[in-house]
This record gives C-alpha cells, sequence and structure tokens, in this order.
C-alpha cells in the first residue's frame, strides 16, 4: 500500500479525533491543522503526528499546512454560527485554492447524502447537500472505514460517494429501536404535527443536549429524505464480511464504548461556538480591563495525588459537590437562551484533557496533578473561567485553591456579577468544602 502524508482539518471533532489514528494505524503520515495547538496536546497519538497552526478563514496559514501533503481531509462545519453557509463557502474556497497551489494530489471532503432530484433543501442541506426524513443511518466505524479507504483510492476517481448502513429507517424507527437496544421502557410518541421547525428546535434545544442555534438547522432538515442513491464506493473500499453494521449493532457498539469508559471522541467535543482566544485570567493586568474573583482555599487531610483525582472527576455523571439544584438551574436557564446547558457531560468519567467539553465548560488548561482551568461556555455578558487546584502542604496534606474570575463585558456584565455574588458563598463555597471532603473521605477508606 502507498503511503500518504495526509493533512486532517477537523483533528479536533468527533470524526477527525477518530480518523487520525485510524490513518496512523494503516502507516501514513499525519499533519493536523488547528486554530490552536494546545487542543492537540494531551490526545493520545499527539507525539505520532504533525501539528500546524491555521485558520481556513486566513488563506496564507494554509500555505505551510498543506506544503508536501498528498491528501487533505476537510471535515470541518461551521453549523450553528451566524451566517455558517457563507462561512463555510469561503472557509472551503480558501482551503480548494491553497490545495491547488500546494500541488495536494486529492481533497477528500465527509458531507452528507444529497437530495433527491428536485427537492429543495434547507440552508444547512445546501451549504453541505445533507438531508432527512426516512433516513439510511451508518456506524461511524463504517464511515472511518471509508474515510481511510479513500486516501489510495484510484488517482483518476474523482466524484462523490453515498456511504450508507444497510438500513432505511424513519427518525420514529430509530428511536423506538435505540430504545429497544439500551433496554429502555417502550416510548409513547405522540404526534404534533402544529410545530414549525423554530418550535422544534427549540423543544430540542430545551431536552437534548444538542444547543439551539445547531438544532434549528439539523430541525429544517428533517423533512427531507437522507437515503443512499448508490454504493459504489464498495469496488475501491470492498465491504467486510457481512457487509456493513446495521442500526441495531451499530447502537449496541456505542453503548459498550460508553459503558466502558472507552469513548474516542464525542460530539460536544467538536469546536462550538465559543468565546474568541482572550488574554488569561491570570495575565498581568488583563488588558487594563475589569475582572471580578472569588478565591476559596481549604486544608485538606488527604495527599495531592488524593485531591487531583478528586479534582479532575468534577462534572458529568460526578456533578459540581455543590448545590446541585443552582447548578440545574444554570444550565437551564443556559439552554432557555441559546447555550450548551449541562447536558454536554463529559468524555470519561475520570480523565480529562485540553480542548475538551466539560458540561458548560471548556478545558482550557491541564497540569496534571496540580491545575484544572476550565473556561465558561455557557451565554454570559463576558468572559468567564473556574480554576482549580492541588497544593502540597506537609505531609500527608495539601491544599486546594479555588479561582472563579469574571471579565464582564459593558454594564450587562457588572450587573450579571452584582446579581450573582451573592450566592457564591453558597455555590463556590460548598463546591470548595465538598471537593476538600471528598478528598479526605477517600482517605478514611
Amino acid at each position: 500500500m502507498e503511503i500518504m502524508r495526509c493533512l486532517v482539518t477537523g483533528a479536533t471533532g468527533y470524526i477527525g479525533g477518530r480518523l487520525v489514528p485510524r490513518l496512523l494505524a494503516e502507516g501514513h503520515r499525519v499533519r493536523c491543522l488547528t486554530r490552536r495547538a494546545a487542543r492537540l496536546r494531551d490526545v493520545p497519538w499527539a507525539a505520532d503526528v504533525e501539528i500546524a497552526e491555521g485558520d481556513l478563514a486566513d488563506p496564507e496559514s494554509l500555505t505551510a499546512a498543506l506544503a508536501g501533503v498528498d491528501v487533505a481531509y476537510y471535515l470541518v462545519h461551521s453549523l450553528g454560527r451566524r451566517g455558517f453557509a457563507a462561512i463555510d463557502r469561503r472557509a472551503a474556497e480558501n482551503f480548494a485554492a491553497a490545495a491547488k497551489a500546494a500541488g495536494v494530489r486529492r481533497i477528500v471532503y465527509l458531507g452528507g447524502p444529497r437530495p433527491a432530484p428536485g427537492d429543495p433543501a434547507s440552508a444547512h442541506l445546501r451549504s453541505r447537500e445533507e438531508v432527512g426524513n426516512r433516513i439510511q443511518p451508518i456506524a461511524v466505524r463504517d464511515v472511518l472505514r471509508h474515510l481511510v479507504g479513500a486516501a489510495t483510492l484510484p488517482a483518476d476517481v474523482n466524484r462523490g460517494f453515498d456511504v450508507a448502513g444497510p438500513d432505511v429507517l424513519t427518525y420514529l424507527d430509530m428511536m423506538r429501536r435505540y430504545a429497544a437496544v439500551a433496554g429502555l421502557r417502550r416510548r409513547i410518541v405522540l404526534p404534533a404535527r402544529a410545530l414549525s421547525p423554530g418550535l422544534s428546535s427549540y423543544w430540542v434545544g430545551l431536552v437534548t443536549p444538542v444547543p439551539g442555534s445547531i438544532a434549528r438547522p439539523l430541525v429544517d432538515s428533517l423533512v427531507h429524505e437522507a437515503v443512499a442513491h448508490e454504493h459504489d464506493i464498495a469496488r475501491y473500499v470492498p465491504d467486510p464480511p457481512g457487509g456493513p453494521i446495521g442500526f441495531d449493532e451499530a447502537v449496541r457498539l456505542a453503548l459498550a464504548k460508553i459503558r466502558d469508559a472507552e469513548v474516542e471522541t464525542r460530539w460536544s467535543t467538536a469546536t462550538w461556538p465559543t468565546a474568541p482566544a482572550e488574554p488569561l485570567p491570570t495575565d498581568p493586568g488583563w488588558s487594563g480591563g475589569s475582572l471580578y474573583t472569588d478565591v476559596r482555599e481549604r486544608e485538606v487531610a488527604a495527599a495531592p495525588a488524593t485531591l487531583w483525582r478528586v479534582i479532575e472527576g468534577v462534572g458529568g455523571e460526578h456533578g459540581w459537590y455543590s448545590f446541585p439544584l443552582a447548578w440545574s438551574v444554570r444550565g437551564w436557564l443556559d439552554r432557555l437562551v441559546g447555550g450548551v446547558g449541562l447536558r454536554r457531560g463529559r468524555r470519561h468519567p475520570d480523565r480529562l484533557y485540553v480542548g475538551e467539553a466539560l458540561d458548560f465548560w471548556r478545558v482550557e488548561e491541564i497540569v496534571p496533578g496540580e491545575l484544572l482551568r476550565l473556561r465558561a461556555e455557557m451565554r454570559l455578558p463576558g468572559l468567564a473561567w473556574l480554576e482549580l487546584r492541588a497544593e502540597p502542604a506537609g505531609t500527608g496534606r495539601s491544599r486546594y485553591r479555588q479561582r472563579a474570575g469574571f471579565a464582564p463585558r459593558g454594564l450587562a456584565g457588572h450587573a450579571y456579577w452584582a446579581a450573582v455574588s451573592p450566592f457564591h458563598a453558597i455555590v463556590f463555597g460548598g463546591m470548595a468544602r465538598n471537593i476538600a471532603r471528598g478528598a479526605e473521605t477517600t482517605v478514611s477508606r
């Protein structure tokens, strides 16, 4: 097999983060394009790839990233951002021009099934040629198998391929079959035909982990069929014995990965509409602006390593160690205004890495055994961080330091801090107290 030099965009996302190690396993050389190299610092395969910093909106930054590349994977999408179709178009044009100038032999683009002829598509589908209603879902393992195989397609192959699983289902079929595989009680489904796409997306935003800004264009897509019109890819990337993975088996495999804490990437790890790269709260002077802080410290009768295990386990199923109702209410309020809320959870119950989502936070920095810094991704009139530290404090003891920081944006930001600060003693004080207690309880067991 010919060894290719591959560039992967979207390597911090759900598909890209799984594709990279599979390309490496096939012997290909991989370079990853990312806006911030730190976001790939902690992934298991970081030492085996080249990392190039660049931005698809900045054509000049793509030149070095594409130099010497044989195959470029384009796995990025701006869904959820205002005017995402235009943003996607400009990014694709920049990338195509830079790839042509660099002499890239092939671009592999992952979109979605195209609408049937004459089927008008939503803005989301027009931007990516994606569709839905009856749908032909495909297991992520088969998607990755096809993407890896695309690296070595014959040079004269230049076309799109439909890839899909063996089952053609409706969304109702999928919900019922998922419930059956997951061992849930049979769900009662009540049609609500009067709901508009706007109201439907708002409901999706409230009851699922998908924010309203993402849900709206997805809901707009549901009226369109998403079935494959051909299976020509099998000529070049043969199906495995037994054929592609069916829906029920794909669900079983996914649930097993979650149960065994072996999830490689989660959809929430992909880049969401987040704050720009601003100065960190530890930067001197913070550009002359205001920075409100809430600082808590506690002596802990446990070693720093024990305290750190509790710190790294925050969020998700473990919760936030204080006033669960307050955290839940804050998450629901965020959902009501189109934010991410608390439903994203965490990828692994005990381990975190830079760049991944943690409920309505993003992991911004980790110094193992010492520091966890989170940047808020809820809707706020400003920027917010939460720092959790474990420090030695004598034999068998440690000191827990906790700092919440908020950089307000305008008068609304100052008013927000004034409104929530009375609750900090309960929320942040309780958090510091219970994290310390959790570490001490672990020692006493």
